[in-house]
């Protein structure tokens, strides 16, 4: 490589270097964390989480369909999803006190679900830490839309009641229907956890089991941000603010949130992350979150010319006194008797301050949108969007951050077409959300948020995801600010027309997670996943199998035994490029399997040739790839080595094969290599066999599958009756 170049790579890796930051979660007691999570070691999680979910749909039904069933059979509903049992409470621990669950009508007398409407004085605080769900249930409140299709209304503890309630959430990418039972853990004949400010209301308790039910567990809900939260109400899109950082307009932004119904919360960071919550000299709490509920504004009646700008906050706990830094000043923005009652603090744990005094106390600031709007004009968009699926899996497509340009490259790639320019404009308004999913639920395990973001770059005319190279030497157009351990990151971008692509990643390589892509442009845009290789059908690659000609007993059949010690010794052993003890028995079986075409479990000698030859082949592939001359190969390279040794496979497969074959430094021996190569050549070949008219499609019936599968059973092991003198 000439010296330019290798100075242009240098300095293009050096500018391209990502930062991570670290998000404090807001919550009422220490996190209940665990160490040392390694999260889902195979693709296969993802399959069965939503084969769990069809499993809940078909057991629960449709929630009218169970409520009748009960109405009529005159018996309250017990939610066998969520027992009414210490393992829907806590996972790491138990509650020191014995707890009861009691339905409403055990608590008190009438109970009612919703009484008086639904405001934001029906959440308060119980012994649970999540003051995060409770400002995002209060900022709810302010939007009745949302909270009509959160909170279905028509739930009752007297018409049609069964002691079964539901309520609506937005689940990455798609509406949910979480249905429970009403008993609620209650100690002393008390709610435990949220409670309403009325004793005898209970539709934010029940809003909290739900959601509780969602995440596997009531512990599984301590510690969070509110942005989580609102995006599960709403299904917008989240903005996060540095209120030291934030930019001139920041008022004016909080004030076209709240009109366009967006729903917002505020915390302190707490100094020392692992230090206790406190009260600041101004009687706010550091590490706790609360709900914006109101910014007004208007002249000042002493005729100055200085604007009162005020924002109202809400505490969860809805009993804490006011703070010193409160203002009294919203009285004298009211011009009217009703405006007095619309601004007038409705409780103790709610108050309005000086904007400039929320800037001072406040460190960050959450934002959720109901639409990609910008809040910085008044300008309100139909946008087009794409949303995309996809997974990081260690050692295949966990490829981190653009600091590790070994493996960057084989994380999921996404070509964006940014078809024309937006109206009077020269450049296109994107919006990227990246979401890592289902870290919360994973909470039992250990699981916490990766460090998560994306780049964007510009290319042209390809059609395949692109390769180490192309990043070495290309520098992305957009990115975000930084990798950040929140479960979603936003950022806006204005582009000029063309092809892009845009790679999602964790800010270390290894890091697994299931991920939610979503794409917002204002002009006619194209998203989609870039597949490896064009992803062609299995017929576009066939081995040359030559004919094979049965010979008879006297020209020396190969008995499985007598191949492996040829295989391994003759080959291997002798061989000073390959630090091997040798084949396994079950890579043996995979051979005589692929070779053995009459089931006979021999090998004559133009079948164990044809083997011979194609090892070699393959072995010269493997050397290449082991560049540090370790006898193993990384299963970033993996997908390389198989492409060369003409195995054109999609992304997926790339995953399973790297999950079954790589140990656990993500690399692969000789051995699993070759027992990899052995048994996708059978499947192909087996599909090809099948596939009589060569249009790719193969149609079986029921004695054809039965022989499919025998042959898959063969290949993966072949049994050990042929092996006894081995």
């Amino acid at each position: 490589m000439k010296s330019s170049q290798v100075q242009k790579r240098s300095k293009e890796i050096e500018e391209q270097k990502f930062s991570e930051t670290s998000v404090q979660l807001t919550e009422a007691a220490p996190q209940i964390v665990g160490s040392g999570f390694t999260a889902p070691g195979n693709i296969y999680s993802a399959i069965l989480s939503r084969n769990e979910a069809v499993k809940d749909a078909r057991r629960l039904k449709d929630f009218q369909e169970l409520r009748d069933k009960y109405v009529l059979k005159k018996v309250l509903f017990e939610d066998p999803l969520f027992p009414a049992e210490d393992s829907s409470l806590f996972y790491s621990e138990k509650f020191p006190l014995k707890l009861e669950w009691k339905r409403p009508s055990d608590i008190c007398s009438n109970p009612q679900f919703i009484l008086g409407g639904a405001n934001r004085t029906d959440i308060c605080q119980g012994d649970l830490g999540d003051c995060w769900l409770l400002a995002a249930i209060a900022c709810l409140t302010l939007n009745d839309i949302v909270l009509k299709r959160v909170v279905p209304h028509d739930q009752s503890f007297t018409e049609n009641y069964a002691g079964i309630f539901h309520f609506q959430f937005w689940r990455y990418g798609e509406w949910v229907d979480v249905v429970v039972d009403d008993r609620l853990p209650t100690y002393k004949n008390q709610l435990v956890f949220t409670r309403s400010g009325q004793k005898n209301e209970f539709w934010s308790a029940l809003l909290e089991k739900a959601y509780a039910k969602l995440h596997g567990s009531y512990e599984a809900l301590k510690g969070g941000n509110s942005l989580e939260a609102m995006e599960d109400f709403t299904g917008g899109l989240t903005e996060f603010y540095e209120i030291t950082e934030a930019p001139k307009e920041l008022y004016n932004i909080m004030r076209k949130a709240l009109k366009r119904g967006s729903l917002m919360s505020c915390a302190i960071d707490v100094l020392v992350p692992t230090a206790q919550r406190t009260k600041t000299a101004s009687g706010l709490v550091t590490g706790h979150a609360y709900s914006v509920t109101g910014v007004e504004q208007g002249k000042r009646k002493d005729g100055k010319d200085l604007m009162i700008r005020l924002v109202r906050v809400r505490d969860p706990w809805g009993v804490a006194p006011p703070p010193a830094c409160k203002s009294n000043d919203w009285a004298a923005l009211a011009t009217s008797e009703q405006d007095k009652e619309r601004l007038r603090p409705t409780e103790q744990g709610e108050f309005w301050m000086c904007f400039e005094e929320f800037k001072k106390n406040f460190t960050k600031l959450e934002i959720c949108n109901v639409t990609p709007d910008t809040l910085e004009d008044d300008q309100m968009l139909k946008w087009n969007v794409t949303t995309h699926e996809g997974r990081w899996v260690k050692g295949c497509s966990a490829g981190g951050c653009r600091n590790f340009p070994d493996t960057y490259w084989t994380n999921p790639q996404f070509r964006l077409v940014l078809l024309e320019a937006d109206a009077k404009e020269k450049t296109c308004t994107v919006v990227v959300a990246l979401m890592q999913k289902g870290r919360r639920k994973e909470r039992c395990s250990g699981a916490t948020l990766h460090n998560i973001g994306f780049a964007i770059y510009e290319m042209k005319g390809n059609q395949q995801q692109l390769p180490k190279d192309f990043f070495l030497y290309n520098a992305s157009t957009a990115r975000c600010k930084s990798y950040v351990n929140m479960r979603e990151v936003t950022e806006r971008f204005c582009l000029k027309p063309g092809e892009y692509v845009i790679i999602p990643s964790t800010f270390d390589p290894h890091k697994e997670s299931e991920f939610l892509l979503r794409v917002f442009s204002e002009s006619r845009s194209t998203s989609e996943l870039m597949p490896m290789n064009s992803e062609p059908s299995l017929t576009e690659w066939l081995p040359n199998v030559s004919k094979i000609v049965l010979l008879s007993a006297t020209d020396s059949l190969l008995y499985v035994s007598v191949c492996r010690v040829l295989i391994i010794y003759p080959f291997l052993s002798s061989d000073k490029e390959l630090k091997t003890e040798g084949f396994s028995l079950e890579s043996c079986r995979s051979m005589i399997a692929l070779m053995d075409t009459d089931g006979t479990g021999h090998l004559n000698l133009q079948e164990f040739n044809h083997l011979w030859n194609k090892i070699k082949k393959w072995k010269l592939v493997f050397t290449r790839y082991d560049t540090d001359k370790s006898s193993t190969i990384s299963s970033f390279e993996m997908r390389n080595a198989l492409t060369e040794a003409g195995f054109q496979l999609n992304n997926q497969l790339y995953d399973i094969i790297c999950m079954r074959y790589a140990n656990e430094h993500m690399e692969l021996d000789f051995d699993s290599y070759i027992s990899c190569l052995v048994r996708l050549e059978g499947m192909f070949r087996a599909f090809r066999a099948f596939d009589r008219d060569g249009d790719g499609i193969i149609k079986l019936n029921v004695f054809e599958v039965s022989s499919i599968i025998f042959f898959f059973i063969c290949l993966l092991n072949i049994n050990n009756k042929y092996l006894q003198a081995a």
